[in-house]
């Protein structure tokens, strides 16, 4: 076999993986969002394979996800945050692969996953589908807010 089909069957393996752990356990954060296992299977292809394989496992498990349960609804946003939160996490694990410091190294892993999640899913999908869906921003963002959906 290939290196290139032992690559490409690698991220098949890591595209169902995101897709079946995604469908095993969501956690709402806030209204519209939540976080679940697929994202783990994406973070261990960017620390284990690099950038561009966990990228891919992201931004296409998250499309299989999106059209096995609920159609195309939201897929573009989570898609295209997904390419941010993959290239970031590459990048980071990237460079901190060399240092000596576990305790640095895992800190600056854990602001970069915060971060990058924040961006990616809190603006990137939020902002892509306030164009789609002609809802302005600040009200798809105000749905982000814990207490949001609480009425007084």
């Amino acid at each position: 076999m290939s290196v290139k089909t032992k690559r490409l069957s690698l991220m098949a393996i890591g595209i169902a993986l995101f897709v079946v752990l995604s469908i095993c356990l969501q956690v709402p954060v806030f209204e519209n969002y939540y976080l679940c296992l697929g994202y783990v299977v994406m973070a261990v292809y960017c620390y284990s394979f690099g950038t561009i394989s966990g990228t891919v496992v992201g931004f296409f498990g998250v499309i299989l996800y999106c059209v096995v349960i609920s159609g195309m609804r939201g897929m573009p946003g989570w898609a295209l945050g997904n390419l941010v939160i993959g290239i970031a996490l590459g990048l980071a694990f990237r460079v901190t692969r060399k240092m000596r410091s576990p305790v640095l190294q895992t800190a600056i892993h854990c602001a970069v996953i915060v971060a990058a999640a924040a961006l990616g899913i809190l603006v990137i999908k939020s902002e892509t589908e306030s164009l789609l869906y002609l809802q302005p921003f600040p009200v798809r963002a105000a749905k982000t807010c814990p207490h949001s959906s609480r009425t007084p």
